[in-house]
């Protein structure tokens, strides 16, 4: 199917997976996802009911989930690729993107200079999976940029500069010369960095975003109205957008979003009817080919992913 853009989480060992135009952002690998046993222990955004258990079996769970995220992530071998240099990241958990430092627009970057092929196809993700409570680290980006080296852009925005410092630093330790990674605030930088790229926008993805509990922080959510109109109105035609949160409330609050766009843009399900979908319309598996750390976490905690895929069927 020429327009056929999805792939499942792929079974190890990881198939390659090549962009071979701007029209294909996505091949389709299956893969079998076992399923996930609830955790006795609280998920951050999930709510399971209180076991009793040991310390010991405390301390296992909690050095159990990032042995996944360390399984997933093993054939970028960055374990050993990091340098005190960084520092030590302590990080806060959540960031309040309105405070007026924030609300500065980063200027765009040479984008010859970033990138070795600047007129490549783009992928822009907001957050960039960098999270600090979920020891984040932009792997995401990285390891879609090694398996695409020639045929695609990566861009992150994070809006903590040391977890983009890190992940600058792993991006030189690996040699890429198709990803890179902006401290800003993406709620008011993605029209200037985007609007200047010489090449397509052809992606653009928010996974797990900070959720902001509390109804009077809503309006910190990072998918807003005008970030919403920009992204769609820099999205080359055929581009998507991929969102995705494992807090029911954020996931539907994006969803209104975009859904709230249909003469431009139109969820995959109604393009694509092979594309796996539960009853609501949220995608079963990750389109991507691999997990984000965030979703390696709260599926392990036994959270449910929530999950959307647009395309932009007008200019």
């Amino acid at each position: 199917m020429a327009h056929s853009l999805y792939c499942s989480i792929p079974k190890k060992p990881i198939s390659s997976i090549v962009i071979s135009s701007p029209h294909i952002i996505f091949n389709s690998v299956h893969k079998f996802v076992p399923p996930v046993t609830p955790s006795l222990f609280p998920c951050r955004y999930c709510t399971w009911s209180s076991v009793s258990s040991s310390v010991a079996e405390t301390d296992e769970h909690y050095r159990q989930s990032p042995r996944l995220v360390a399984k997933e992530y093993a054939d970028l071998n960055l374990a050993d690729k990091f340098t005190e240099d960084v520092g030590n990241l302590r990080i806060r958990q959540h960031v309040n993107p309105l405070r007026r430092a924030l609300m500065i627009p980063a200027e765009a970057p040479n984008w010859k200079e970033v990138f070795g092929d600047a007129t490549l196809p783009l992928m822009v993700d907001i957050g960039s999976d960098l999270r600090k409570e979920i020891a984040g680290s932009g792997r995401f980006l990285m390891w879609l940029a090694k398996r695409n080296s020639s045929s695609m852009n990566y861009l992150g925005l994070e809006i903590r500069p040391k977890l983009v410092t890190r992940a600058e630093y792993w991006v030189n330790e690996l040699g890429l010369k198709n990803v890179h990674f902006i401290s800003t605030n993406a709620m008011v930088s993605f029209q200037r960095l985007v609007s200047t790229y010489p090449g397509p926008l052809m992606l653009v993805s928010i996974l797990c975003p900070d959720p902001h509990f509390k109804k009077k922080h809503h309006k910190r959510r990072v998918v807003q109205k005008p970030l919403v109109d920009s992204i769609v109105n820099n999205l080359a035609h055929g581009g998507q957008v991929f969102i995705q949160s494992d807090v029911l409330d954020v996931a539907l609050d994006m969803r209104d979003y975009f859904d709230a766009v249909p003469d431009k843009l139109v969820h995959v399900d109604s393009v694509d009817p092979s594309l796996p979908c539960d009853g609501d319309g949220w995608v079963l598996n990750n389109p991507m080919g691999i997990r984000t750390e965030r979703e390696i976490h709260a599926e392990f905690e036994g959270c449910k992913i929530y999950r959307r895929v647009y395309k932009k069927v007008q200019h």
